[in-house]
């Protein structure tokens, strides 16, 4: 197959991919991939079936092809592909919860410095970094990396880009309890869904809507959150994106927590765990179990609860997910006090306050902990974060 045939023919598997026939897409890309002798056309085509294994949540399949990108890469002998195969490979290992690694191809990345190109990918470089900060519950390397990407984004004009940046900084301070900036970076990324969206994939605005359901939850604000969920989960459905649909079940499941109606929130649990395992996603099964244990205290069930928990300590460990930790041993101590064990209840609130001191999840004013409950959070330059009442009280200042 010659270059002009090969390009032909990616083009007819991404018209294919974008009206929704995703398997005749890959048939087309595979067909490329066995025939072509164009080393540049099959990095293309490789490139496609990343992306297109990433959205159904084929992870480790995406991880393959992300291999067999670099070797075409280094047959091109080119920084620019070496450097966007590296992204590739590390966005697969992020997808996998493998953080460690995804940080170390991130820093792959930006020490291959190409043309143009490469500075142009440094924006979804340092986004692909601090999602994997994220997962780890590094906050502070998290934050600097957002901010890094957001940089990147508006220097570049890159709409897209800082859409994804903002979903992640929604997720980010959704995690570190500051639910004001939850929901404002969201509603920022479907803003610019809205302005410069129309030529896009549907996915940006179901990211977007899903991320303003887990502000508006959290906020207790809970039809405004189905609304924003039921909207992701139709798009999500519709593009067989599993992984999305995945969270959104988990956001459903929430909801229904929420609402105290826990006999509809088991099975929303249940569909969502079984998504999450297919597709890998460890740090969303954390998530799911700590749903599932909530439900079972709620109902007083508190040997099933120890049971949830146990299966998710195993995963936030295995991740390095200290946050899921703390979050663990928070429940445990309630646990334990309701069954009056003083021995298992004292352990448990010494881990919390060693996960704490940890992650630096307190206030550098009050020394209060942060995390714990709604409250707005300002960071400084050096990304230590503060109470903003106390910074307003007390003035800015470096650490």
């Amino acid at each position: 197959m010659g270059q002009d045939q090969t390009k032909q023919q990616i083009e007819k598997g991404l018209h294919l991919y974008q009206s929704n026939q995703t398997e005749k897409a890959l048939r087309v890309w595979m067909r490329v991939l066995e025939k072509s002798a164009d080393p540049a056309g099959r990095f293309r085509v490789l490139g496609c079936l990343i992306t297109a294994h990433a959205e159904m949540g084929r992870y480790k399949d995406m991880l393959k092809f992300a291999v067999v990108q670099i070797d075409t890469a280094r047959e091109l002998e080119d920084p620019d592909y070496l450097t966007e195969s590296y992204l590739n490979l590390a966005r697969s290992n992020e997808k996998l919860c493998e953080f460690q690694k995804t940080i170390s191809y991130c820093k792959t990345c930006l020490n291959m410095q190409g043309t143009t190109v490469s500075l142009q990918l440094n924006g979804q470089v340092s986004l692909s970094m601090g999602n994997a900060f994220l997962g780890l519950s590094i906050f502070q390397k998290a934050l600097e990396c957002f901010e890094k990407a957001l940089r990147y984004a508006h220097n570049n004009d890159d709409k897209m880009l800082e859409c994804r940046v903002c979903c992640s900084l929604g997720n980010f301070y959704a995690q570190i309890k500051d639910y004001e900036k939850a929901l404002f970076f969201p509603c920022k990324a479907a803003e610019l869904v809205n302005d410069y969206g129309k030529g896009w994939s549907l996915k940006y605005r179901a990211m977007s809507q899903y991320h303003m359901a887990v502000a508006y939850r959290k906020l207790g604000r809970l039809a405004d959150a189905m609304d924003c969920c039921e909207e992701s989960m139709k798009i999500a459905l519709q593009h067989g994106d599993r992984p999305l649909q995945a969270l959104c079940l988990l956001c459903f499941a929430d909801i229904h927590r929420s609402r105290r109606d826990v006999q509809t929130a088991f099975p929303r649990y249940d569909s969502s765990m079984s998504i999450m395992t297919e597709i890998g996603n460890r740090l969303g099964l954390i998530q799911v179990l700590l749903g599932v244990t909530k439900c079972w205290m709620m109902q007083k069930e508190l040997d099933k609860a120890l049971e949830s928990i146990e299966k998710a300590q195993e995963l936030a460990e295995g991740l390095g997910n200290k946050l899921g930790l703390l979050k663990l041993h928070c429940l445990c101590e309630r646990i334990y006090r309701t069954k009056g064990q003083q021995r298992e209840l004292r352990d448990h609130v010494v881990k919390f306050h060693e996960c704490v001191e940890e992650m630096e999840l307190y206030c550098g004013m009050c020394g209060e902990s942060i995390g714990e409950k709604n409250n707005q959070l300002q960071a400084l330059p050096c990304s230590h974060f503060f109470h903003l009442k106390c910074l307003q009280t007390n003035g800015t200042r470096g650490c």
